[in-house]
């Protein structure tokens, strides 16, 4: 029986009576629990389904979940597909999902209804799947569930997921560029004061207001998403980092303010500032790798996107949108158009299926072979049917793995975060304790307790545990790129030292994917006739052929046979059996033949990288044995990974099958380092523990992957394992050093044996201490 509409008991929870039970937005006095009758009924609605402990685990900003006044009036049944089984599919993409609590309360509320057999949330692409029996006009109470609950959705499409950067990563970029403009000219300020030893009281206060003034609005408005996520945490009874960085922040400019009240010797309006413009640069940048993330897989989707020619019953054709064309539509392929729906050939087609297959060289598809949509065709046009929609094509599946790979890899707690767990408990009673010790035992004035407790507060504040990991990432970081190593993910340092098996793809990653003739004591008169032919062709091997022979002239009257090779008059150029010889199964073979006379094969090689056995030979030397998968005949590939030194090796792998290769091995327990530069090994490198892609691989790769290699060649690879590693063992020294410097600080300030200008100093050196350390991760 479905829950929409059923009126539920409130359900007890521990929200303040200063923020709306459901939304968290503040409440005027006397306004009671909730901010509007939408958030009232969708707390009852929550609390109906028995899903209370969403309020424990949420971590989102005030006022995300306000629901709308009026629900969309859009009818979604249109837009649901029926499945072979009976079942009824929808797609959407949702506004409002912010964090894994707000996916676990769609996932669950849609759940509770008895007709729903699954609902999956993507919070990288707010992309919403549900899967129930029964009609599609259900779409609407699912839809209208949602908008109870405060989301928002709409039907999904590619479309979607080129929004720009939503309201978080705005109004975190805004705070980080005034906490940086804010230290800076504070920074000028606290110099002044460091330095003029015979400065006047009268110029010393006037400068301490001017940091203020400048200080305190940075410190409140800045600080935002800190103490957002702080609040968050006291709701949800579990302390953070956030948390202590913003009792820290906010005790600071409480205590620098009070010195510029009382014309004080010293104010740390510089310090606060400061540490809040460095995590804001640290949260910019995880949220520049979770967009990252999302664009691969739009970059995927833009293959189906465009218009097409649907042929009319009549004959006649009309430029469609590809997302507007159905399965048992026809559509017609120019020549040179990409193949933007799967279908079945009504003729014979030669395909550059690159993209999908990650074939080195074009294949031909005869009537009534199936097409992989995001091919080019490369010789005659032709009509194909159209075997599914856009959204169940090919490209969408592929989508969808890259989206099911990217949540698999989980959130990243950063290790100081898990430390901060355990002491920043202990540091906010220390301070507690410190301020009861002194004003309540000692009997000293409150002003004194203030003053220690802050002390406290200031010298283990978490700036070098804070610093501990991001400062050696940087410093890693920095010195990859100096050395042709692009680091795209945030966690690709940590992923990347614990890697211990290497999977290989073949064209374009061990070669050079730009194939070349093999000479074999051919007749140069032959070749130069040949040449002449493949002059008219765009084939790769074609090209090849003329690269070999450039200045052959263009042959007269070349005809095009698709899918089979070029005619002119009696000679003919292209597959062997086209040309009368038994079929290659290395597919790098092109065969000539003039008129009655023998065939002459033309054997090409995709050169292999100069330094790819040497970096096999150093990935197995730091403990990861490689393997070799390619979508390329069984020929070619055992002859390259005989050349290379790899062991293990696997032709013919589709999409899917390298996806499926990695899942096994991190099944088997292994962290598997995937290597690729195509779009079909996107899913592989999103799937895989680290992934990379090597100068020359397609966009989509280089997004996807976690480090992309700007120079040729592989042999900064092992080069980077050493170093993530090396950067982990010293982030691992800085932890340990911050824990130790606090336990050692926190009963120095707990005795009154610092000022707050010491405790500031010393703080400052640990993080200094800490910085100085990461520097050695960018050792050669």
């Amino acid at each position: 029986m479905s829950l929409i509409g059923r009126a539920a008991p409130l359900a007890p929870d521990t929200v303040s009576t200063a923020a709306c039970a459901h939304c968290g937005a503040p409440l005027a006095p006397g306004q009671g629990r909730f901010c509007c009758t939408g958030c009232e009924g969708a707390h009852a609605l929550v609390a109906g389904l028995g899903l209370d402990a969403f309020y424990r685990r949420r971590e989102t900003e005030a006022g995300a979940l306000k629901p709308d006044a009026m629900a969309p009036g859009l009818d979604l049944a249109p837009f649901v597909s029926a499945g072979r089984d009976g079942t009824q599919r929808l797609e959407l993409v949702v506004s409002g999902l912010t964090c894994g609590a707000c996916v676990w309360l769609v996932e669950q509320a849609l759940a509770a209804e008895a007709d729903v057999l699954s609902a999956r949330a993507s919070l990288s692409a707010r992309r919403l799947t549900v899967t129930w029996r029964g009609e599609a006009a259900r779409a609407n109470d699912f839809v209208a569930l949602l908008a109870r609950l405060g989301f928002r959705a709409a039907p999904w499409s590619p479309a979607c997921l080129r929004a720009t950067e939503d309201a978080e990563g705005r109004a975190l970029t805004r705070a980080l560029g005034i906490a940086a403009f804010g230290s800076m000219n504070i920074m000028l300020i606290s110099v002044a004061v460091w330095v003029g030893g015979d400065m006047g009281p009268a110029l010393r206060h006037a400068l301490h207001w001017l940091a203020a003034l400048i200080g305190m609005p940075v410190v409140l408005i800045a600080g935002l998403p800190f103490y957002g996520s702080a609040w968050a945490a006291i709701r949800a009874g579990r302390p953070s980092m956030d948390l202590a960085v913003s009792l820290g922040v906010l005790a600071t400019a409480a205590m620098s303010l009070s010195e510029t009240l009382r014309n004080g010797p010293y104010t740390w309006f510089d310090g606060a500032t400061m540490l809040l413009a460095l995590l804001l640069a640290g949260r910019v940048f995880d949220r520049a790798a979770r967009r990252r993330a999302r664009q691969s897989v739009a970059e995927l989707l833009a293959l189906q996107e465009g218009v097409v020619s649907r042929v009319l019953p009549d004959g006649r054709t009309e430029a469609v949108p590809a997302e507007n064309v159905a399965a048992g539509d026809r559509v017609l392929i120019a020549a040179g158009e990409r193949l933007r729906l799967d279908g079945v050939a009504e003729a014979d087609a030669l395909l550059d299926a690159a993209a999908t297959t990650g074939e080195s060289v074009p294949r031909s598809f005869a009537a009534g072979d199936a097409l992989p949509a995001g091919a080019v065709n490369m010789g005659a046009a032709f009509a194909m049917t159209v075997t599914a929609a856009a959204k169940d094509g090919s490209l969408a599946a592929m989508a969808r793995l890259l989206e099911r790979a990217e949540q698999a890899k989980g959130r990243f707690v950063a290790i100081a975060d898990r430390a901060s767990r355990f002491y920043v408990p202990v540091v906010h009673l220390a301070a507690a304790a410190t301020f009861a010790a002194w004003w309540g035992v000692l009997d000293a004035p409150w002003q004194v307790a203030l003053v220690n407790a802050v002390c406290v507060l200031l010298i283990t504040c978490p700036c070098a545990l804070a610093l501990a990991v991001p400062a050696v990432q940087v410093v890693a970081v920095g010195s990859l790129f100096r050395r042709g190593v692009l680091v795209t993910s945030a966690t690709a340092l940590e992923r990347l030292a614990t890697a211990d098996h290497a999977v290989l793809d073949k064209t374009g990653t061990l070669t050079e994917g730009r194939p070349v003739l093999i000479p074999a004591g051919q007749d140069p008169a032959l070749l130069r006739r040949a040449a002449g032919m493949a002059r008219a062709s765009r084939h790769p091997l074609a090209q090849a052929l003329l690269r070999a022979c450039p200045d052959a002239p263009l042959a007269e009257g070349v005809r095009e046979v698709p899918g089979q090779g070029l005619e002119a008059g009696a000679a003919r150029l292209g597959s062997t059996a086209f040309c009368g010889m038994g079929p290659s199964t290395d597919g790098m073979t092109l065969a000539f033949r003039e008129g009655e006379s023998a065939p002459v094969a033309f054997r090409f090689a995709d050169r292999m990288r100069d330094d790819a056995p040497a970096s096999v030979a150093a990935l197995k030397a730091l403990g990861l044995p490689a393997e070799l998968l390619s979508g390329d005949g069984e020929g070619a590939v055992a002859g390259l990974a005989w050349q290379a030194g790899v062991p293990a090796w696997r032709s013919g792998a589709d999409p899917i099958a390298k996806q499926a290769r990695i899942e096994a091995l991190t099944a088997e327990g292994h962290r598997p380092l995937m290597v690729g530069d195509g779009i079909n090994d996107a899913a592989a490198l999103a799937a895989a523990h680290v992934s990379a892609s090597p100068a020359g691989a397609t966009d989509l790769a280089q997004t996807a992957a976690d480090l992309v290699l700007q120079r040729e060649g592989l042999s900064a690879l092992p080069a980077a394992i050493r170093t993530a590693r090396r950067a982990q063992a010293i982030a691992r020294e800085n932890i340990v050093f911050s824990l130790v410097y606090n336990v050692l600080a926190v009963p120095a300030a707990m005795a009154g044996l610092v000022t707050p200008l010491i405790a500031a100093l010393v703080m400052a050196s640990s993080s200094l201490i800490v910085v100085l350390n990461a520097l050695r991760a960018g050792k050669e």
